[in-house]
C-alpha cells in the first residue's frame, strides 16, 4: 500500500498515512512534488490526468506529480513516478521551487494540501504513458504553457500557480528559451 508523508505546519514529518485515505474534504498537510519535463527542443510536456484519478480527474496539468514515501528522497520519488506514470527515463533533475506549498479545493469538495517541491527535468528517450494515470499528453512551448496558466480553467490549480513562479526563478539552461 502506497503511503504519503504527513507534515506539521512547519513542514516537518509527523508520520505517514495510506495515500488512498488522505485526499478528501479535510486533507491533512502532506509531502508531494511536481515535475515539468522538457524535450531537446525546449518544449514542456503537459499531461491530462486519467478519469479514474481521485483528485482532479481529466484535468490538464504539469508533466507528472506524486508523493514520496516515508524514507524516500524526493528526487528518487520523481524518478519513480516518471517511470510509473509515463514510462519515462529522466535526466538533469533540478529542484527549482523547493518551498512551494499550496491548498486547492476541487469542484467535488476534494482538497489537495501539500508542501510540493517543483522540479524540472529532461526526458531521456521515448514515453509510454500509463492509461490509468494519463489519458492524454502534449508537448508545448513555454509561451503556450504561460498562456494556459493565465486561464483559470485550463490547467490544474497547482500548475497555474507554479508556472509564473518557475518563470520568475529562471528555468534550467537546457530548457532553451522561455519565449
Amino acid at each position: 500500500m502506497e503511503q504519503v508523508v504527513l507534515l506539521d505546519d512547519s513542514g516537518r514529518s509527523v508520520g505517514a498515512a495510506a495515500k488512498n485515505s488522505v485526499h478528501h474534504a479535510d486533507t491533512p498537510l502532506h509531502l508531494g512534488f511536481s515535475c515539468y519535463l522538457f524535450d531537446d527542443a525546449g518544449r514542456v510536456l503537459l499531461t491530462r490526468r486519467a478519469l479514474n484519478k481521485k483528485t482532479w480527474p481529466g484535468v490538464w496539468t504539469n508533466s507528472f506529480c506524486g508523493h514520496p514515501g516515508p524514507d524516500e528522497a524526493v528526487v528518487d520519488a520523481v524518478h519513480r513516478r516518471g517511470a510509473q506514470e509515463l514510462g519515462a527515463r529522466i535526466a538533469d533533475v533540478v529542484c527549482v521551487l523547493p518551498d512551494f506549498r499550496y491548498r486547492a479545493e476541487a469542484a467535488d469538495g476534494t482538497v489537495e494540501n501539500e508542501v510540493c517541491p517543483v522540479f524540472c527535468a529532461r526526458v531521456d528517450g521515448d514515453l509510454a504513458p500509463v492509461p490509468s494515470e494519463v489519458m492524454d499528453l502534449v508537448w508545448v512551448g513555454w509561451d503556450e504553457l504561460r498562456a494556459a496558466a493565465a486561464l483559470e480553467w485550463a490547467i490544474s490549480p497547482w500548475a497555474q500557480t507554479q508556472v509564473p513562479l518557475l518563470e520568475a526563478e529562471g528555468l534550467p539552461r537546457w530548457t532553451r528559451s522561455l519565449a
